[in-house]
């Protein structure tokens, strides 16, 4: 099947390319995903532009561009939440060297907007106004709450801010919970990291990746008080920005981590299954494999690749419709090692069982990353099992489990 505009596939084992989009030369980060009757619309937010757009995904190997929201000037857009046909996309001020202006960022916080009246065309319905720099990895299923985890005034890195978006039109928090030494206004020192998010939420537990200040298992059941469960202290252990993700399989939840710099410049990234069958006393009992390249590239690690490398986002279900729930299986994207799947069917000895990563790009579309390798940014899938995966200088990419890793049980 030839597929148009697609980059050639550099490494594969159980997994083929069925689709593709170039998004109009405007690489995608996060991906949210709504079912509606018998269509699927996938939403995405962008690395180089301040922008969120819609793709029809109905027919997987033929994804059409159908709608886009603009967000503000010299803003990062890059998260997006989608469930109950409520848009969040969050407002964050940049970091500087990507390609924006962070001294003219005007508007942070989150915009929300209605994509229920008609799914290709998100309707603003507000802005909720965090201050500071905004929020970044932000968590919402539907109902009445949603989880940010916004850099407030006054503080230094991010909170959980737990807001109330039963009136769209009127959000409002209803509560916070900051680890030790991040309120810096009221004199608390000592703590750099934050709330890298989302915050997964399973009941009455949120569970957190907070850095190098570690795993964190929250009491949400109280939305005006969060309280301390657990902490799993990480410290110094892998990357320097310590929990990216950490994300419910059940009674385990799997924490990576993700590199900040490029090439061999930091220590060894990581994957962990955590047990938290006893929520007060989480442990790691199981490190899923690190990947290496195919002996064909004449690599014998990504890190020898240039760019980053290591895992970064997982795909996540969060309850919402139209996504796959499949807990006996972890799909992670690698940087510049692609799309990674492992089989958690048991936990304590996970398996990597299929791989996918394109060609390295030729022309850059954005500053990132300094050596112009492949990026894989996000990842997604559908209860089809159609898998959707995101690039810092190529469109969208849709991929799908072949022989025995493409089974749905």
């Amino acid at each position: 099947m030839t597929i148009t505009n697609a980059p050639a596939t550099a490494e594969s084992r159980g997994i083929e390319l069925v689709g593709y989009h170039d998004l109009e030369r405007n690489p995608g980060f996060k991906l949210a995903l709504q079912r509606v009757g018998d269509r699927y619309y996938l939403y995405l937010s962008h690395f180089w532009v301040s922008r969120w757009s819609v793709v029809d995904v109905t027919d997987p190997t033929r994804p059409e561009l159908v709608g886009m929201a603009e967000g503000p000037e010299n803003t990062w857009t890059y998260q997006v939440q989608v469930a109950d046909g409520l848009m969040l996309g969050a407002l964050e001020r940049p970091t500087p060297g990507w390609g924006y202006d962070p001294e003219k960022t005007r508007d942070v916080g989150v915009l929300l907007f209605d994509v229920r009246t008609d799914p290709a065309r998100p309707a603003l319905i507000s802005h909720y106004d965090t201050g500071g720099r905004g929020t970044h990895r932000n968590y919402y299923a539907g109902g009445r709450y949603a989880y940010l985890a916004t850099e407030a005034e006054g503080f230094t890195g991010n909170i959980l801010s737990i807001v109330d978006v039963s009136d769209p039109a009127h959000v409002t928090e209803v509560g916070r919970w900051w680890a030790p030494g991040q309120h810096v206004a009221a004199g608390e020192s000592g703590s750099p990291w934050g709330l890298h998010g989302p915050a997964h939420v399973v009941g009455d537990l949120a569970y957190c990746g907070w850095g190098q200040y570690g795993f964190i298992v929250l009491d949400v059941s109280d939305k005006t008080a969060p309280h301390l469960v657990s902490r799993l202290s990480f410290g110094d252990f892998g990357s320097p920005l310590g929990v990216h993700t950490a994300y419910d399989y059940g009674d385990y939840v799997v924490a990576n981590s993700e590199s900040l710099g490029e090439g061999d410049t930091e220590g060894l990234p990581y994957t962990v299954a955590i047990d938290v069958k006893d929520p007060e006393r989480p442990r790691i009992v199981s490190w899923l494999p690190t990947p290496y390249p195919q002996a064909s590239t004449g690599l014998r690690t990504y890190q020898e690749k240039g760019g980053r490398h290591g895992p970064h986002n997982q795909h996540q279900y969060q309850g919402v419709p139209g996504t796959l729930d499949d807990p006996s299986r972890v799909y992670l994207t690698h940087f510049n090692g692609g799309l990674r799947v492992y089989d958690f069917s048991e936990p304590l000895r996970p398996a990597e069982i299929a791989y996918y990563v394109p060609e390295d790009p030729t022309e850059r579309l954005g500053p990132k990353p300094a050596a112009l390798t492949t990026s894989f940014e996000d990842v997604l899938v559908d209860d089809r099992g159609n898998i959707y995966c995101t690039d810092k200088n190529y469109g969208l990419f849709v991929l799908r489990l072949t022989g025995e890793a493409g089974r749905l049980d």
